[in-house]
């Protein structure tokens, strides 16, 4: 098992009534890089949440509880949370 550790950021739109629809998530190469990509997204967007996940990438296993770098705005669970 070939763990790896990914970076990304989520963003979301709105849904039907007050529900949130997330995009396509962007994975970044770096930390810092999904970091300056949410900032940039959060004025435009009614959330933005970005992570990093460890796991398993040929599995599709991952962190139970990813660590969260940045987050603006309306989040669905488990980002709210976070």
């Amino acid at each position: 098992m070939a763990m790896q550790t990914v970076h990304l950021v989520q963003a979301f739109i709105a849904g039907r009534g007050k529900a949130l629809k997330s995009e396509q998530a962007v994975v970044c190469k770096t930390a810092e890089e999904a970091v300056r990509r949410a900032e940039r997204l959060a004025p435009l967007r009614l959330g933005v949440v970005a992570f990093s996940a460890t796991g398993d990438m040929e599995m599709g296993d991952f962190d139970e509880t990813p660590t969260i770098l940045f987050k603006s705005g309306r989040l669905p669970p488990p980002f709210e949370d976070a």
